[in-house]
């Protein structure tokens, strides 16, 4: 493409200012509409898997083989012997911050007039209440090492019992021999997480006491939290390295729960149609836009087949300006994206509880730079693509009905 040319495009631009601020006007829309959506899709996904990370599953979990398929049934038959040697081994790991021990178990809640099926677990509290940062006390406080004999109740079990902080509870279970075991426990408080079918079924007492309760020393799962989630292969391929020639394998917070990774296809399969749908409004209007520049300056380009240009001049021209309408208008809207983005998620959008859950949330605008050049590309490619068939079309126009237009 000649200087000439490329002026002569620069100068039509702002020759037609009206139609040319349409034109970026539809640009820019479409890029800013991406770049706001696309982040908070992102910050769905964050807060989601944050929320599962730190309310039940850590970044990686170790157990021996089968627990997942077997274990809820029989957990005292899946126990990690050498607790100790096995969570120092995985905490000199550079990438792992903390791992705590965790020990299973099925039994039923008593309140002394009926009981509940609940799922309990045997945690290290001191350790949990700093994994647990997105578990939410909603009455009472959390429970610490101290508490030898304090359990902490999800939400809907404390509801489906009446129970409040200070009540006594007993908690019957079978152990290891199949004989059952009962011990009474004291409310400390009442935990909400992000699930609300875990909180209708699950209990927590401290690691000891579950011991006691089962007669037994070991643990079912090593929970591991990491110092940034995005270390999360990177940390789960280092705690594979230590558990060779053992029977204990490890999964990762997202192998673990199926629920993300719908949600994930399930938001991913909706942009992808927003994309769609933006890409189509901008192709749309650029088209009307140069078919009707087009048709107002046929002669124009009349003119300029008269005077000796060749219809790939006028090509050229035509695809020139809509070059530089692209590359501007993806670039204001870029721009005006990412202020809009900081602006939003300084202020914060309050969000009602997801589905199967009754937290809600602050959502954010998660400036993505993949999500960004992605929306800015998809601005520029859908302009250059509007101008092709509309430009050939108007080079292809006879020179006598061209310069007919300008009578």
């Amino acid at each position: 493409m000649s200087d000439m040319l490329f002026r002569l495009a620069l100068r039509n631009i702002f020759r037609q200012r009206v139609r040319t601020a349409i034109t970026l006007s539809a640009i820019v829309f479409g890029v800013v509409g991406l770049i706001l959506s696309s982040g908070f899709i992102q910050d769905i996904f964050v807060q989601l898997g944050e929320a599962i990370i730190h309310s039940q599953t850590g970044h990686v979990q170790v157990f021996r083989k089968d627990f997942l398929q077997k274990g809820s049934r029989k957990p005292e038959q899946f126990l990690i012997e050498n607790v100790g040697d096995r969570i120092k081994s995985m905490q000199d790991l550079p990438e792992v911050t903390e791992v705590t021990a965790r020990l299973n178990f099925a039994g039923l809640l008593n309140n002394g007039r009926r009981d509940i099926a609940i799922i309990g677990e045997g945690v290290e509290p001191d350790k949990e209440a700093r994994l647990g940062s997105y578990l939410m006390i909603t009455s009472g406080r959390q429970l610490t090492d101290r508490d030898t004999f304090g359990i902490l109740l999800g939400q809907g079990v404390a509801a489906g019992l009446g129970l409040s902080p200070g009540d006594p509870v007993t908690v019957l279970t079978n152990t290891g021999d199949g004989t059952l075991n009962s011990l009474e426990f004291e409310v400390i408080g009442v935990f909400q997480s992000f699930s609300k079918d875990y909180d209708a079924r699950a209990i927590r007492i401290p690691l000891a006491a579950a011991q006691e309760l089962l007669v037994s020393e070991g643990a079912n799962l090593l929970v591991v939290t990491l110092s940034d989630t995005r270390l999360t292969q990177a940390g789960k391929m280092a705690i594979d390295a230590t558990l060779s020639g053992s029977d204990l394998e490890s999964k990762s917070w997202r192998e673990l729960s199926d629920f993300y990774d719908k949600t994930v296809q399930l938001y991913d399969r909706q942009f992808g149609i927003l994309q769609f749908i933006i890409l189509v409004m901008v192709l749309l209007s650029v088209v009307n836009s140069v078919n009707m520049s087009a048709f107002e300056r046929q002669g124009e380009f009349g003119t300029l087949l008269a005077l000796g240009n060749r219809p790939r001049d006028v090509f050229t021209i035509l695809l020139a300006e809509n070059l530089i309408l692209g590359a501007l208008g993806a670039t204001i809207g870029f721009a005006l994206g990412v202020v809009l983005g900081t602006i939003i998620s300084a202020v914060g959008i309050p969000m009602p509880p997801p589905p199967n859950a009754n937290v809600g949330y602050t959502a954010q605008i998660r400036l993505v730079p993949v999500s960004l050049i992605t929306a800015w590309a998809i601005g520029f490619i859908a302009t250059v693509c509007a101008v092709l068939f509309p430009a050939r079309r108007i080079a292809r126009t006879p020179i006598v009905d061209a310069l007919r237009q300008a009578t």
